[in-house]
């Protein structure tokens, strides 16, 4: 019986070894695909904001104009730095609460039928932006990020500059 809980043992840990290597290019392809998504909302929103304007108008939203503004903004750098995975879990966090408060103000017969009707929740526009910039908040963004490449970046400007002398 050992024998063969050391064989399991070893084909789990081989096998979700290989499965590991699949997490960077996944989070990539997550924070692209929504992230260009996300700059296209919000690209569209910049471009009709009379329109955007008129429904945070009928949502009986303060300062329409100027949310109208602030959200389609959020969005579309949110979907750019979203993509490259710069700034990755700030920009996520900002995404989060954007696209939650869509679902209060906009969606809240969806986001109160969560439960009782989960269809109606994940077929919500929100849905899907929610889903992915909550994956890149709690998994970071992966190894091939703008995130990843600064550090680098910084040392390799350092080691280019040369040393002061303190001596006067």
């Amino acid at each position: 019986m050992n024998a063969l809980y050391t064989k399991v043992r070893q084909w789990h840990d081989w096998f979700f070894g290989l499965i590991s290597y699949a997490q960077s290019p996944f989070l990539l392809f997550v924070r692209i695909y929504w992230g260009w998504q996300l700059w296209q909302s919000g690209w569209g929103k910049l471009h009709n904001l009379d329109k955007v304007t008129e429904f945070f108008t009928s949502l009986n939203m303060p300062a329409p104009a100027q949310m109208a503004l602030f959200i389609a903004c959020v969005e579309f750098f949110g979907g750019i730095l979203f993509a490259l995975g710069a700034f990755s879990r700030i920009t996520s966090l900002v995404l989060t609460v954007n696209l939650t408060m869509a679902y209060v103000l906009a969606d809240r017969e969806a986001l109160v039928s969560i439960f009782s009707d989960p269809d109606k929740f994940t077929a919500a526009a929100p849905f899907n932006f929610l889903v992915a910039s909550l994956v890149v908040l709690i998994f970071g963004a992966g190894r091939i990020c703008v995130d990843k490449a600064i550090p680098h970046l910084v040392e390799i400007r350092a080691a280019r500059q040369p040393e002061r002398s303190t001596v006067a």
